[in-house]
């Protein structure tokens, strides 16, 4: 198996990163607090991966998150993740998590009531706290039960939850629900 590849970008709210192996997005990053500790943080989850050029579907992938972050219309639904290492559940809710478009929202509750769980809010919450690839996963847009925020175990947390909302244009305190 070839050695992961990741690579650190600049965005609107600070230097994200990614990694990959071949096409595939093993892991994504928020900002950590500038380049350098994103790419500490990087190497933490993938010792043996080298700082390279992204492949094609990498690269569209990163300007499709820079675009995001700049409140651009932004399509990340063709982004190939490997979840082979996610457990069922979670990979469930990261499934649905990325139906839900920029400007929009749903509640733990309402991600579990639609995976025919009503009563895994909290385990939502938990799976979204381990998320391993935002915001191409893009836990930011769950929210507590009433449109409270909840937490957010990036870096800046509930502060870079709603600086991301905002972006978007969608704000936890008058949450925009998002209807399949």
């Amino acid at each position: 198996m070839t050695a992961p590849g990741f690579a650190v970008f600049d965005t609107a709210i600070g230097h994200c990163g990614i990694a990959w192996r071949e096409h595939v997005i093993i892991g994504s990053r928020l900002p950590e607090g500038g380049a350098a500790r994103t790419r500490a943080r990087l190497l933490e989850r993938f010792p043996d991966g080298t700082e390279q050029v992204p492949p094609p579907a990498v690269r569209h992938t990163i300007e499709a998150v820079t675009a995001l972050l700049r409140g651009e219309a932004a399509d990340l639904s063709g982004a190939v993740l490997d979840m082979s290492g996610v457990p069922p559940f979670h990979r469930r809710v990261y499934e649905l998590a990325r139906t839900v478009p920029p400007g929009a929202t749903l509640t733990y509750g309402e991600i579990a009531q639609r995976l025919g769980e009503p009563g895994a809010a909290r385990a939502v919450g938990q799976a979204l706290g381990n998320n391993p690839f935002a915001p191409i996963v893009p836990c930011h847009r769950v929210l507590a039960a009433g449109g409270r925020t909840g937490g957010f175990s990036a870096t800046g947390g509930t502060a870079t939850k709603l600086r991301m909302l905002d972006i978007e244009n969608a704000h936890a305190e008058a949450p925009t629900l998002f209807r399949l």
